[in-house]
Formats: C-alpha cells, structure tokens, sequence
C-alpha cells in the first residue's frame, strides 16, 4: 500500500484537524513502518516536524493516537519536509530487497523490515532494517524514484552484541 492512503486517513482524522489548527506549520517529515512477515502485527506511523522542533507522532493502530515528544528533537540540520505521495508501494520493498539479497548471493529470509521514509542526502529515500534469518540485519537504502539501491549492508547480530 502506498503512503498517501495512511496520510489520507490521518488528515481526515478529528485529531489531525485539531492539531493542525493549533500547528499550521508543521509538515511531514518522515514515515515510519514495521513489516512484520512472520507474525503479522505491523505498524504504521507518520511524524511531522513542529516549528519549536518537537515531532507529533501519528500512530495507525487502532484508530489514530497522536503523540508529541516532550523535547524538541535535537538534529544537525532541520529535518526536511517529504511528500505525502511516495512513488515505492511499502508492499514492493520486500521484493526490492528480495531481488538485491540474490544478486549478492545471501540467502536467508526476510522475516521484518523497518522501513523509514525520509530525506537523504536532497533525495526521497527508504531507510530499511531488514530482520533476516541467521540472526543477520540487512540495512539498505531504496531511492523512492526509481527503485535503485543506493545502499546495502550485511551485518550480524553478533557484531553489535560485541560493541555492547
């Protein structure tokens, strides 16, 4: 499913018609999605960046909860506005990565993505940790335009548990 059908669902929400009454100039800023292949229980939130820096967090579960964080969000640039209508169906991503895992010859299986839309770099980018099997985590990066991969890491569970 494409993201403007969660946007749409939010917009049409009493809780976003209030907030952006109060917030007229707050903007999208980022998509955050958990794909759950093995047992189904995905999430679905979309953050909007407030002129004071604090994110307001709108979470699909269950209706629609909105959350604004205590403290404004400390980054090294302003986060950027991206566009309610991303090109990349969240349904594609795993196939998109499916196809990059056989061209490098990794065979495990994607059981979660946590997909993270967002702007890098001036480009509209999918920021995805994919879950695999053989306790593995596949970070990449699919530019939304095209469907290229602009980043792909292999990255065993193990070495982070050394860095702790």
């Amino acid at each position: 499913m494409k993201i403007d059908h969660y946007f749409k669902r939010i917009e049409e929400s009493k809780e976003f018609k209030e907030f952006k009454k109060k917030n007229p100039k707050a903007y999208l800023c980022a998509g955050f999605f958990v794909l759950d292949y093995e047992q189904g229980k995905n999430a679905h939130q979309m953050d909007f960046c407030l002129p004071n820096g604090k994110i307001a967090t709108f979470i699909l579960e269950e209706g629609i909860k909105m959350n604004i964080s205590e403290s404004p969000f400390k980054v090294k640039a302003k986060l950027e506005e991206i566009p309610s209508t991303a090109k990349l169906d969240l349904d594609a991503l795993k196939g998109i990565v499916e196809d990059e895992m056989k061209n490098r010859t990794v065979t495990e299986n994607v059981k979660k993505i946590i997909a993270v839309l967002q702007i890098l770099d001036g480009r509209l980018v999918w920021n995805l940790n994919c879950i695999a099997g053989g306790l593995n985590i596949i970070q990449v990066h699919v530019d939304d335009v095209d469907g290229n991969i602009l980043k792909f890491e292999k990255h065993s569970i193990m070495e982070f548990m050394k860095k702790i």
